[in-house]
């Protein structure tokens, strides 16, 4: 019914940048809350940044002042950009949406598939 598609992950050098996009597709009527979330190897799935429909914003404190959460309501499309990325921010990136799919006012989970961002020192 729904899929959450992520790209613009890849291969970076310490200090380099990468945006990140997820595009909401199929039977979407409204989405919430977005948000992106990381895991490395051998750890928890962590939050990264959230966005609301009304943009307000929160950041992990690791990546305040580095990463930038933003969305295109239009497109239901939602933006990562990651700029003066570190080894430790290495880790496979997930988009994650709360999406009402029909007439009642019901939202649901979605995640996408990840993307993976390596940053080489």
């Amino acid at each position: 019914q729904v899929q959450l598609v992520e790209s613009g992950g890849g291969l970076v050098q310490a200090g380099g940048s990468l945006r990140l996009s997820c595009a909401a597709s199929g039977r979407v009527v409204s989405i919430n809350n977005m948000g992106w979330y990381c895991q490395a190897p051998g750890k928890q799935r962590e939050l990264v940044a959230v966005i609301s429909s009304g943009g307000s914003t929160n950041y992990a404190d690791s990546v305040k002042g580095r990463f930038t959460i933003t969305r295109d309501n239009a497109k239901n499309t939602m933006y990562l950009q990651m700029n003066s990325l570190r080894p430790e921010d290495t880790a496979v990136y997930y988009c994650n949406a709360h999406i009402r799919t029909g007439i009642r006012p019901l939202w649901d989970d979605y995640w996408g598939q990840g993307t993976q961002v390596t940053v080489s020192s």
